[in-house]
């Protein structure tokens, strides 16, 4: 964040950050691919009855994958944080949190935790929308922060423009 931002108030919690457009394209194009192979598989005369299943489960399936990359989220609430991604769901106390990034080309948001790792967190993503990916990755900084160790109040923790990366 510029020294010139202003810092605003974190948001209520309980909170949930999603990335909402991409979970409404994945959705509706997965229903919309269901409706298409299942029309088309009753559709066809010459199919037998284990064909058209086949068809039908297949479509299933199609919707079923994107269904779960519209899964992702994270949930801040009093206690800390529910990380929600496409196959794994963790939760974090506030304080495991130590920062943070959503640095210039980065495909979400990575929390670095105190044992050392870092964690993605997939539901905060610049992908369709960047500037609400960043006034997220910004809202959870200032929960952690608040919340947790404080430990990620460097200026390159959240930043929109530019690479701080080391190495």
């Amino acid at each position: 964040m510029s020294a010139t931002a202003p810092r605003t108030q974190p948001p209520a919690l309980p909170v949930t950050f999603r990335p909402t457009l991409t979970r409404v394209v994945l959705l509706t194009v997965g229903l919309a691919m269901f409706a298409v192979i299942t029309v088309v598989a009753l559709m066809l005369e010459k199919m037998s009855a284990g064909e058209r299943i086949s068809f039908v489960f297949v479509a299933a399936l199609f919707f079923g994958v994107l269904a779960l990359l519209s899964r992702p989220k994270v949930v801040a609430d009093d206690t800390g944080v529910t990380v929600v991604n496409i196959t794994r769901t963790r939760r974090l106390a506030w304080a495991e949190i130590l920062r943070v990034n959503l640095r210039a080309g980065d495909p979400w948001v990575f929390l670095d935790l105190s044992d050392g790792t870092s964690m993605p967190a997939l539901g905060i993503q610049p992908g369709v929308a960047k500037q609400q990916a960043v006034r997220d990755a910004r809202a959870l900084r200032q929960l952690a922060e608040a919340h947790g160790t404080g430990a990620g109040a460097g200026p390159d923790a959240v930043a929109d423009t530019g690479d701080h990366r080391n190495g």
